[in-house]
Order: C-alpha cells, then sequence, then structure tokens
C-alpha cells in the first residue's frame, strides 16, 4: 500500500487537475492490467482506512478507472472469520464505481496456523479451493478479453444516454 499512500480525501483539494501520486500509481496499474487482486486484512469488521482513502482519489479520474474492470478479493486473519466483513465492506465501493467483483471471495480463517513452514496452505481442501478461485476467476477475465460485453450498445438500444452527472459509474 506504499506505492498507493495519499492524503486524506478532502474534494476541496481537487483543485485543476490534482491527484495525489500515489492514486496516480494505482490508477496506472488498474490500467495496465486486465485486472486485480487485493489482498485486504480486516480492521473492526471493515476495510482498512488506508485502502479505503486510496481507493476514494482513484475514483475521482475521468473516465473512471475502476469501470468495468474484474476484481478479485482476497483476506487471511488469525479470526474464524479470516475477514470476511472487510471483503464485503470493501466489495461495496468497487461495484458503485463499475468493478466487477468476482463472486467468490477468498477467505482464510486461522491463518496464523493455516501454512506449512515453506509457506503453503497446509490443509489439502482449503489449498484446492484456493487454487480453483484463482483459476476460475482467470478464466473468467479471459472471457471477457476475448469475448467483451455489449453493455455500451445494449444501453444505447434502450434508448439511454449518458449523463454527466453519472458518467463515473458508467
Amino acid at each position: 500500500m506504499s506505492d498507493f499512500d495519499c492524503p486524506s480525501f478532502n474534494q476541496d483539494l481537487e483543485t485543476g487537475s490534482f491527484h495525489p501520486p500515489g492514486a496516480e500509481e494505482f490508477k496506472k496499474r488498474i490500467l495496465a492490467n486486465d485486472a486485480f487482486i487485493i489482498a485486504s486484512p480486516e480492521y473492526n469488521g471493515s476495510i482498512p482506512g488506508l485502502l479505503k482513502n486510496s481507493i476514494d482519489w482513484v475514483s475521482r479520474f475521468r473516465p473512471q478507472p475502476f469501470n468495468e474492470s474484474h476484481a478479485l478479493l482476497m483476506s487471511a486473519s488469525p479470526s474464524m472469520g479470516g475477514g470476511n466483513h472487510g471483503l464485503w465492506s470493501l466489495r461495496m465501493p468497487l461495484e458503485k464505481l463499475g468493478s466487477n467483483v468476482f463472486s467468490s471471495m477468498f477467505s482464510l480463517a486461522t491463518a496464523h496456523k493455516a501454512f506449512t513452514p515453506e509457506g503453503n496452505i497446509s490443509d489439502e481442501t482449503l489449498a484446492k479451493r484456493f487454487e480453483e478461485n484463482l483459476v476460475a476467476f482467470m478464466s473468467l477475465v479471459e472471457a471477457a478479453r476475448n469475448y467483451p460485453c455489449m453493455k455500451k450498445a445494449w444501453v444505447e438500444f434502450l434508448g439511454e444516454q449518458p449523463d454527466p452527472a453519472t458518467e463515473r459509474v458508467e
């Protein structure tokens, strides 16, 4: 996250085309790839403030960098929930910004005792689920890249026209 560090979001700082360097870097990496993965801890049942702040800054770019991007969310925690509450909190702003968040998020519970000394997931069933989740996500991203969605044509067919007030999410 240090590459994406930004001052606290403040719309008053948005004079001209100002965006902090951390937001510029986050945007650059999103746009350079077909998809992104966020592995996040859970803080008090939600996402870390630093991550939410960076998302808020990147959301101010036009065109919207998150729109139609593919995201996979993962967490690991020593708790029995594995950080799952935090992933649901993270899912909301990304979907609002137009990201296609993969339906199967991966949370690793009791992470402090889930790994072998070599760094592999020790439980065979969990390791298999983790790998299958990554493969399914990458298959979806590949299909989306090779067979693009007709979203824009469908919107025009319905007679809807883009509105500057909602342009950031379209």
